[in-house]
């Protein structure tokens, strides 16, 4: 017991985030860091599209409820936000964005969004923020377990089971995430329903801690996503096709703990692949998969409790098939150096830079700087300043017809200031930034070939103000929570003089939480301003969601709670996509236990 007592002290010598991604806090003392907690993912939907939609800046395009849903992040596209799973760099490898509605919230401890450019530390794509998803390992003694099962409008069905057990020893966790639904809501003002919207979700979570010695800790990750969905049909257009999808993510990590050093090996496999259905009722289809192999290794060095100075290396292979492609394949190296600076206790600052040499193109050096000053206790000032890129995918260079090997990356350049301050239990973030992106990657048609092909033509810029309110507080059994964000964003598409389509110039959030020993009611609100589409604009929407939970036993092993929630509770109509509704009015009813 005395051996175990003193690996588990060597652990927490390590931030905590270590065990998953020890960039997201260590080298980001400049960035805007929020921190969804887990139960925070637990009031709301097991998408991942819902939670953010609700709880920060982002603007979802998302083409009907529960279909292909992309991130707007600070005004810049789908492939220039980046998602993070357990420190690795998940975007396709195919269209370089992330569609999340394949990623179930349920099965993660938290989930993070670094505001600003991050290509240094995690590659193409990292260009408006990334959203980083965590699992954590507990090396302690505990078993415990959560299963909830659910019901709501229009014939929706989930079960999820998450369970966490272990040891000073060896940590695991497990989590199941099913929906299934019909999707058939009514569009409001008029006597039609969705069509052709059902989708089933299945996600699978497994990840295993072992201390192999006093230094050392192995840990396994796994994750599978399958997907089988039909696409809607728009206000216009009747559609009958339908897209499955499957993810397969593997990764094997080993954090080795020297006396003024830490090393960390990661070998990690990634597989997507699709197959879409023209007309679902055939058995037609066109595929694609793409597997990733990669190998990382992090050397962390401590010159003293105030320097450090680390070097990332990562080599990775990229092979896919499919038949709108031949059979492409990448390889790619990039190396990282990392100075991490504590001057006084007061103020730090990072310095970082990466070059990447790929096989099929020519990557540029990439840097980034960011800085924090504690001013006073309530106050402190963050600045940062990257430059950040963004890589061709698959589709863009060998698309058949229409792809192009001439392109370039794209190039971003940014900065970034924030205040933080904070008064016993209320915190207000403010932050102001610009990006200025070149050489983005358009598909266009081509008047010779008849094709669309994607070009290097357009030059973006996108500047605005973020800020973030929290307040919580607690007085006898009575507890109240309050978050809310605000975000104006302006963007300019340089060529032709416009604002950039899908972007809201304002978009606001507010979530209020009341909470009375064993009962809890909570409400959710989002305002997204009208936004630029071809040829017009689509208005803009508030939309309302709220809750009741009750825990019937608070003091037993076994805990009961019964959620009810009411979605859309104004009846909204509103459309995140033109000729898209969302849905009405709808609640859902879930059970869960704990034990």
């Amino acid at each position: 017991m005395a051996w175990s007592q003193t690996t588990l002290d060597s652990i927490q010598k390590l931030d905590a985030i270590v065990l998953s991604d020890v960039k997201l806090k260590r080298y980001a003392k400049g960035y805007k860091l929020t921190v969804l907690s887990d139960s925070l993912l637990r009031k709301n939907k097991t998408s991942l599209t819902d939670v953010l939609r609700f709880n920060s800046n982002i603007y979802f395009k998302e083409n009907g409820y529960g279909m292909v849903s992309s991130a707007s992040f600070r005004g810049t596209n789908a492939s220039q936000t980046a998602v993070i799973w357990n420190g690795i760099n998940i975007n396709s490898q195919l269209n370089g964005q992330v569609d999340f509605n394949t990623i179930s919230s349920a099965n993660y401890d938290n989930i993070s969004i670094r505001s600003g450019g991050g290509s240094v530390q995690y590659g193409s794509g990292a260009i408006g923020g990334t959203i980083h998803l965590a699992n954590d390992f507990d090396f302690k003694k505990h078993f415990d377990n959560r299963v909830q099962l659910g019901f709501g409008s229009f014939d929706t069905k989930n079960a999820n089971y998450n369970g966490s057990f272990g040891n000073e020893k060896w940590s695991a966790n497990l989590g199941v995430a099913y929906v299934n639904s019909d999707n058939d809501y009514r569009f409001l003002g008029t006597d039609r329903k969705n069509e052709n919207g059902a989708f089933s979700n299945l996600d699978l979570n497994f990840n295993l801690g072992y201390v192999l010695s006093k230094k050392d800790v192995l840990k396994l990750y796994h994750q599978n996503f399958r997907s089988d969905r039909e696409f809607s049909a728009t206000l216009l257009a009747p559609s009958n096709s339908k897209y499955e999808t499957q993810d397969y993510r593997s990764m094997l990590d080993w954090t080795h703990i020297g006396n003024s050093y830490t090393s960390t090996f990661k070998a990690v496999h990634l597989q997507e692949q699709f197959k879409y259905f023209e007309n679902k009722d055939l058995d037609n289809f066109s595929e694609g998969i793409v597997n990733t192999f990669l190998v990382k290794h992090h050397y962390k060095r401590d010159f003293s409790k105030r320097l450090m100075v680390s070097v990332i290396t990562d080599f990775s292979h990229i092979k896919a098939k499919g038949n709108s492609f031949d059979n492409p394949n990448r390889n790619a190296f990039s190396v990282t150096a990392i100075l991490n600076h504590k001057p006084t206790e007061k103020l730090q600052y990072n310095l970082n830079i990466r070059q990447d040499v790929i096989s099929d193109f020519e990557s540029p050096i990439v840097f980034s700087g960011d800085a924090s000053y504690q001013f006073f206790k309530w106050y402190a000032i963050k600045f940062n300043a990257s430059k950040n890129f963004r890589v061709p995918t698959f589709n863009d260079l060998y698309w058949n017809p229409g792809g192009n090997l001439d392109l370039k990356p794209e190039e971003s350049y940014q900065i970034d200031l924030g205040h933080e301050f904070a008064y016993k239990t209320a915190t207000l973030k403010l932050n102001t930034y610009y990006i200025e992106t070149s050489d983005l990657i358009q598909w266009r048609p081509n008047n010779f070939s008849g094709y669309w092909n994607p070009v290097n033509i357009a030059n973006a810029k996108h500047y605005g103000i973020e800020a973030e309110i929290g307040i919580k507080k607690t007085f006898n059994s009575h507890t109240l929570n309050l978050v809310s964000g605000y975000s104006y964003t302006e963007t300019e598409d340089v060529e032709k003089n416009q604002r950039l389509f899908y972007v809201p110039l304002h978009k606001a959030n507010v979530s209020l939480a009341y909470n009375y020993k064993a009962f809890t009611a909570f409400y959710q609100h989002v305002y997204n301003g009208e936004v630029e589409i071809i040829g017009n604009t689509l208005d803009g929407f508030d939309v309302g969601n709220f809750g009741l939970a009750y825990s019937f036993n608070t003091t037993g092993e076994l805990l009961y709670e019964a959620n009810f929630r009411i979605n859309n509770i104004y009846n909204t109509y509103y459309e995140n996509v033109a000729l898209r509704p969302m849905p009405n009015r709808n609640f859902t009813i879930n059970l869960t236990l704990k034990f």
